[in-house]
């Protein structure tokens, strides 16, 4: 090793800990919107039964998504044209705006309609940020990564939200054990969003030290608004193919965290803290996986990693889930789960490199921006929600696995159809 090759790791290093500062604060408040959303429900959504109170609560949550594609185009586009450090800077500020107003707004019984009203307001503005947030984050990573491990690098985008999670998962374990259900339900759910509302200045000064990406100084062109528009407008199969690759990423970690903890203690009633500690481990056992899947990828190509994951789902959500609702526990929710969060991580870990290749240089962040939002809109956000219909519906307790299994199959042919085209740029990706 020379010299300079420490500097250089620290460096890196450095680089990676200040872009990944913000999908933190973004996985953290969204985590706690779903783990809460029986507390968050009560507080602005009260309705005649407990089912249409979360389902109204869940329906806030996936409305936040519908503005993820607009951002994309918005906010990515922004990003592709003025570079990557000015446009992350906006993007954490508007999310911190929608942060900061869903922890000050009053509850139902105190200011009326104008509660969930405001909570929608925050969460529509949060959903905007992350639009461009992700694209711009793991777009930022792949162009800063060494030779050879593209996907290593940009599994620590993912990376950042389990550690997210895994702080948010703490934090609840810990008031729910030093709480009661009653302070709990009034006021102790809003201590872990002041929590991330206080770190929002420490992840602001670690976003204005970010400096921009080498391969975006040295790009001669650098496109208008107009003409990103028109690139993607021409390239819309790729956008398209792109959001089925991210449809068993996005739903299958929403599954796993965000709804987990809901379906822990309503459909299998176990206790608060059991359900906060299976997603403790879970998140932690994403951490593990991710960098795992980035460099198989790396190794071994995206394509292999890519259809083996995305079978194993297809064939195991449901059987997993069938086997939780028999026999209902902590040891088999954390075993199912485990499972699952394998197949998350080694999929997702080869996914995201995979998404920043097949995008056209030029609109590399809008691109990636817009599949990853349509996709988390149409799947991902919306699992908490399709979840609590499809088992109130059917009955069946293990029937998300439906949902993850049908993401999985819409992820297979995505991956099928792009890598059987002759497209130029993803040859690296097959090495």
């Amino acid at each position: 090793m020379t010299p300079d090759q420490p500097r250089t790791l620290r460096a890196k290093a450095g680089a990676i800990l200040r872009v990944t500062s913000g999908n933190f604060l973004e996985q953290f408040d969204f985590f706690l919107f779903g783990f809460y959303a029986t507390y968050i429900a009560h507080a602005f959504f009260p309705a005649e039964s407990e089912f249409a109170s979360l389902m109204m609560t869940f329906a806030a949550f996936g409305a936040g998504f519908l503005m993820r594609p607009l951002g994309a185009v918005i906010l990515g586009g922004w990003i592709d044209k003025v570079g990557r450090r000015r446009g992350l800077i906006l993007t954490l500020s508007i999310m911190a705006s929608g942060t900061f107003l869903i922890v000050l707004v009053p509850g139902y019984e105190t200011i009326g309609l104008w509660a969930p009203v405001l909570v929608l307001i925050g969460r529509l503005l949060q959903g905007f940020s992350a639009g461009a947030e992700l694209g711009g984050v793991s777009v930022y990573l792949s162009e800063i990564a060494t030779p050879g491990r593209k996907g290593f690098y940009t599994s620590w985008q993912s990376g950042s939200q389990q550690v997210a999670i895994m702080v948010a998962a703490g934090l609840g374990f810990a008031l729910s054990e030093f709480l009661d259900e009653s302070a709990l339900h009034s006021w102790g759910w809003r201590i872990p969003f002041l929590v991330g509302c206080l770190i929002v200045p420490f992840i602001f000064m670690l976003r204005r030290r970010l400096e921009e990406t080498e391969a975006f100084n040295q790009r001669r062109h650098h496109p208008s608004l107009r003409q990103i528009f028109q690139t993607l407008v021409k390239h819309w199969s790729t956008v398209l193919a792109g959001m089925m690759m991210v449809a068993m990423t996005t739903t299958a970690f929403y599954l796993i965290t965000v709804y987990a903890p809901t379906f822990g203690k309503r459909v299998l009633h176990l206790s608060a803290s059991d359900s906060l500690l299976v997603t403790l481990l879970v998140a932690i056992s994403n951490f593990i996986w991710l960098p795992i899947g980035g460099a198989l990828s790396d190794r071994f190509g995206r394509r292999p990693l890519l259809i083996a994951m995305t079978l194993l789902a297809m064939l195991t959500a449901w059987p997993a889930l069938s086997l939780l609702a028999g026999a209902p526990g902590f040891g088999m929710m954390l075993g199912v789960l485990l499972w699952l969060s394998c197949l998350y991580g080694l999929y997702n870990g080869a996914m995201i490199p995979a998404l920043t290749e097949i995008m056209p240089v030029e609109v590399r962040v809008s691109g990636f921006s817009l599949a990853y939002s349509l996709a988390t809109a149409v799947f991902g956000g919306f699992t908490p929600a399709i979840s609590t219909a499809l088992i109130q519906f059917t009955g069946d307790k293990a029937a998300p696995g439906y949902w993850v299994s049908f993401a999985a199959l819409c992820a297979l042919c995505a991956t099928l159809w792009i890598y059987h085209r002759s497209v130029p740029r993803l040859q690296p990706a097959t090495k």
